[in-house]
């Protein structure tokens, strides 16, 4: 799951990431509230934590700016302790959820896939390529009867192509939508990851599902 993290205490921040990468989540930050707005209106991300006290723009005008533009991402709100009328005022706006802080990451980690268990019945919980199946909410990955195991980043790979499957797509997209946006490392770094998949999806199964082509990207085939 794709987490867009709009924080700018940056010691809280990393320490969100860090916690929250150990439960497969990818996660991306924006420290103002502008950054927020830009970001969530031109990525697509699977939930939003949107602190309200941000410089630039508070997470009141960032939501208000988002939900204007029609960005039905969930957003789960940090509020003060004990602040009832924030609570209020965020739900009022458009919040789906809220966290007082401080908080405690299971319950994180719980609020976040409890919004993605209530997303709309016409977006697709479980994504699936033959016998291949991966739940958003859940963070498993199946072949057949057999759980695999992945780590956060090849989780979000895979997420990514399955959610594609059968369109080629390039280092560049999956760079930008799996990584970060500002990721500005080497696009070998993707072949190194769909190799880590495929010794973990395929090989052991007998099975070659993402293709390479060559030039242009990957694609995962909708055969699994």
């Amino acid at each position: 799951m794709r987490v867009l993290l709009v924080e700018d205490e940056a010691r809280l921040a990393e320490t969100i990431v860090r916690g929250l990468a150990l439960e497969r989540f990818v996660v991306s930050v924006a420290a103002t509230g502008p950054e927020g707005i830009e970001r969530a209106l031109h990525e697509d991300f699977d939930v939003i934590i949107l602190d309200i006290m941000l410089p630039g723009a508070s997470g009141y005008q960032v939501l208000r700016a988002i939900r204007t533009r029609d960005v039905r991402t969930p957003v789960l709100m940090l509020t003060a302790k004990d602040g009832d009328h924030e609570v209020a005022d965020a739900l009022d706006l458009g919040a789906d959820d809220y966290l007082s802080k401080p908080f405690s990451f299971v319950v994180l980690t719980a609020r976040l896939r409890a919004l993605l268990r209530r997303r709309t019945p016409q977006q697709q919980t479980i994504l699936q390529a033959g016998d291949l199946a991966l739940d958003p909410a859940r963070r498993t990955v199946y072949r057949g009867d057999v759980e695999i195991g992945l780590t956060p980043r090849e989780f979000g790979l895979l997420e990514y192509l399955m959610s594609r499957k059968e369109i080629v797509v390039t280092k560049a997209e999956i760079l930008h939508n799996v990584w970060d946006a500002h990721y500005d490392g080497p696009e070998n770094v993707v072949e190194v990851y769909v190799g880590y998949l495929r010794r973990k999806i395929d090989v052991p199964f007998g099975r070659s599902s993402i293709e390479t082509r060559r030039g242009v990207g990957y694609v995962l085939s909708e055969s699994g």
